[in-house]
């Protein structure tokens, strides 16, 4: 299966360009479009679907309604969108875990990104961030992870969900310094904050973003991002890299994505429309300021870096042996 995923998308990237333009003035979008958000709102993917959702609903002629539907790690709004009819009225903002990774870590999946999805565009790449209490010892990843050696209350991690990145961080830093982690799996971003916060767990790890203004409030304190390169966010904290582990290294993003059918000349409008609101300025400083890069691509670009994370991601996850719901991969 995996095999089969890796070569659709590898055809699909080999595709270049976008629909002419007299194909895409005859694509008329004729409902109301719902862009399905597989997280509560408030936190950063929810954000950048209402901040791109308030820019193209005008040039597409149409309103655009955010419709959350938080859980099992993105997985019941993938579910919603296989079974969304194919024509332009529904589409999906989701993060690398729903297409990339949750193929890799579930056996069982209700849906299959290579045959149920069209790629339209990314949207915004981010690296993530390990926290810690602001009253924690450790200031280095290095003495966390000696006090998880010497004591098991040192020696847990939680993240918004198992199985997405910052869950595969945490094992990638468990191999890499000889120790064992003890990941606790919630069901949201804020139960992650409120444990951490609370002492019920020793360190956290989630998108940059998510901990940016608690960081900067002083009431939690990073101490290590996954760029190849400090975020200019946080100048003052260093990467993993920095801190002597070469190969905890990570960049999500998020993207769109519409029932696998949906005629290619709608899946190009709406990729146009999203990168042109990527070019504004105002679009582009806000979600800046959240700790997003914005980007924008093509369809055929979007499906080319599934391919090439899914080929990055999936040695990681055998190495580490991990499967979600409980088989082995």
């Amino acid at each position: 299966m995996r095999c089969a995923r890796l070569i659709w998308f590898l055809l699909v990237g080999a595709v270049t360009g976008i629909a002419p333009q007299g194909a895409q003035a005859q694509a008329t979008f004729t409902r109301p479009i719902r862009i399905l958000v597989p997280v509560a709102p408030g936190g950063t993917t929810d954000l950048t679907a209402r901040l791109v959702a308030n820019v193209i609903g005008a040039s597409l002629g149409q309103p655009v309604v955010i419709e959350n539907k938080p859980g099992a790690t993105g997985r019941l709004a993938a579910e919603a969108l296989k079974h969304a009819p194919a024509d332009g009225s529904t589409f999906l903002l989701a993060p690398i875990v729903v297409t990339v990774l949750a193929p890799l870590v579930f056996r069982d999946l209700h849906y299959d990104p290579a045959k149920d999805f069209a790629p339209v565009a990314q949207v915004a790449r981010y690296p993530f961030a390990l926290a810690v209490r602001p009253d924690h010892p450790a200031r280095t990843v290095r003495e966390l992870v000696a006090l998880a050696k010497a004591s098991p209350s040192h020696a847990t991690f939680g993240t918004p969900g198992a199985g997405g990145v910052p869950h595969l961080l945490g094992v990638m830093v468990a191999r890499e310094s000889g120790v064992e982690l003890v990941h606790v799996s919630y069901r949201s971003l804020t139960q992650v904050e409120s444990e951490l916060m609370g002492g019920q767990i020793a360190a956290a790890i989630s998108a940059i973003a998510e901990f940016l203004e608690l960081h900067r409030a002083g009431r939690l304190r990073i101490i290590a991002t996954s760029g190849m390169v400090r975020s200019p966010l946080l100048p003052e904290v260093p990467t993993f890299v920095e801190q002597g582990f070469p190969r905890v290294t990570a960049v999500g993003w998020n993207a769109i994505y519409s029932p696998a059918g949906t005629p290619k000349p709608l899946i190009d409008r709406f990729s146009v429309a999203i990168v042109s609101a990527l070019r504004t300025p105002e679009i582009r400083d806000k979600l800046t300021n959240l700790g997003l890069e914005p980007t924008g691509t093509t369809p055929e670009e979007l499906a080319a870096i599934i391919a090439a994370d899914t080929a990055r991601w999936s040695p990681i996850v055998s190495a580490a042996g991990f499967a979600a719901d409980g088989r082995k991969p």
